[in-house]
């Protein structure tokens, strides 16, 4: 076992974290979806919880899987041909999770929540 070798596997496993994350999680939405919906809740706020235990999945799972990327990438005599293609994949999915995040929040990153206590 080399160094390169370690880092490898470390990456993978990395990646399959943010996999099973993903998936784990569009279980547990699905599943407490249909819950709320035996339940008799209305269906658009049962709708709207689904969808944002789904993209908080998404979320999360991505973060594991661009660092997955960013240890396989740097760690391991990067080249500019490596170190560019993870740009651009972290630019792809950064771009995904700052949509998913306004699409969860209705509101951008840097705005303050809605109710949230304002100085002055």
């Amino acid at each position: 076992m080399n160094f390169a070798w370690i880092v490898e596997a470390i990456g993978q496993a990395v990646d399959l974290a943010g996999v099973a994350i993903i998936v784990l999680g569009a279980l547990a939405a699905t599943v407490s979806f249909v819950l709320r919906l035996r339940e008799g809740r209305s269906p658009n706020d049962v709708y709207r919880a689904y969808r944002q235990g789904l993209g908080r999945a998404i979320l999360l799972g991505l973060e594991f899987l661009v660092a997955g990327d960013i240890i396989r990438t740097v760690a391991v005599a990067p080249t500019f041909v490596s170190v560019g293609v993870l740009a651009l994949i972290v630019l792809v999915r950064t771009f995904l999770s700052f949509s998913l995040e306004i699409e969860l929040e209705n509101r951008l990153p840097w705005q303050a929540r809605r109710g949230a206590d304002t100085p002055g």
